[in-house]
């Protein structure tokens, strides 16, 4: 199963990068030069901070990575009617469509993480969001019938795909695909790939704080240094941890939740009750990837500490960091997969 690594006391929610501790030595005669950009996509602003030794090369390469964020909201957005994304939910309960690869390898490795995950993370959970008022922010508690009708239309099951005619099909109407749980970690992917790719070498990569991946490391520092925030103190950090080619995600309910008679209800939706996810206030998780980081953070959050040990198990080199609530503070719960 899993072990536990640490136990501390705070907590989290959004993450930014500090400046390197250390510098190149004086006598060096190249040093590389941090260089930056941001743009807001994706309803979060992705900001890119970089070393290379020439930075006027390094600038176009931080635009086009951000121009892949943008290009990938336009692809998997449910937010935007013209996305491909949108236009595959359109025929929900009709026959197969064709779908470009690009969205098909997505939705396909999304589904992966459903089924591992036994729907804790469901790329159908869009209708529950709808029905409790979050993708309008307008938060609410559905009625029991609202709720039955909504669980109707979740369920990963009802997705299928055809990778030899690269087809996919819904077979219920009002069942939708929302990738919006993954999407921010697959543009971070997509922004590393840009980078590299043109030469850059030390890079941090955040989707809002949420998703953060670190491409090597700042000069002078084993690794980039990454301030997690504190879930029920915002002016607080909870812990900093170290990044090297590898992806961290945040999965809170702080940012996008409503209280009623004294109930907290997030966002984060448990799709096998229809239920917001209750008992963790967040989880860090770390992986090789943005897309993985971010499923199973989502999938984390919905399990908790105490169910989460075999998903670990099943995803080497991942790590998960539970915040959960104790008393009037928090405590901090470091999972790994058994060794």
């Amino acid at each position: 199963m899993f072990s536990r690594h640490a136990t501390v006391a705070a907590a989290v929610l959004i993450l930014f990068a500090s400046s390197p501790r250390q510098h190149l030595r004086a006598s060096d005669e190249v040093r590389p030069v941090r260089v930056a950009a941001s743009r807001e996509s994706m309803g979060c602003v992705y900001s890119i901070v970089a070393y290379a030794l020439d930075p006027d090369r390094a600038k176009p390469a931080l635009e086009a990575a951000l121009d892949e964020v943008d290009r990938i909201d336009r692809l998997a957005s449910l937010y935007r009617r013209d996305s491909a994304l949108s236009r595959l939910n359109a025929a929900s309960g009709g026959p197969a469509v064709p779908v470009d690869h690009e969205l098909f390898d997505l939705i396909a490795e999304a589904m992966t993480y459903s089924v591992d995950s036994s729907g804790a993370f469901d790329v159908t959970v869009g209708p529950l969001l709808r029905i409790w008022g979050f993708f309008d922010g307008a938060g609410r508690v559905p009625s029991a019938e609202e709720l039955a009708r909504a669980r109707r239309r979740v369920g990963y099951r009802h997705v299928s795909l055809d990778s030899g005619t690269q087809t996919i099909r819904v077979d219920r109407p009002g069942v939708e695909i929302d990738l919006g749980a993954i999407a921010k970690g697959y543009a971070v992917d997509r922004a590393v790939s840009v980078l590299t790719k043109r030469g850059i070498a030390a890079a941090l990569v955040s989707a809002g704080g949420s998703t953060i991946n670190g491409i090597g490391a700042p000069p002078g520092a084993p690794a980039w240094d990454v301030a997690v925030q504190d879930p029920l103190d915002r002016t607080r950090v909870a812990m900093r941890l170290s990044l090297k080619d590898r992806s961290l995600s945040v999965s809170g309910g702080s940012e996008r939740h409503f209280d009623v008679n004294g109930v907290r209800y997030s966002h984060i939706m448990d799709p096998r009750t229809g239920r917001p996810s209750q008992g963790v206030l967040a989880v860090v998780a770390l992986a090789d990837s943005g897309i993985a980081s971010d499923a199973l953070g989502t999938a984390l959050y919905v399990e908790g500490p105490q169910r989460a040990g075999s998903l670990l198990d099943r995803h080497r080199g991942t790590e998960a960091i539970f915040f959960v609530p104790d008393r009037k503070v928090w405590r901090a719960i470091h999972l790994r997969p058994a060794s």
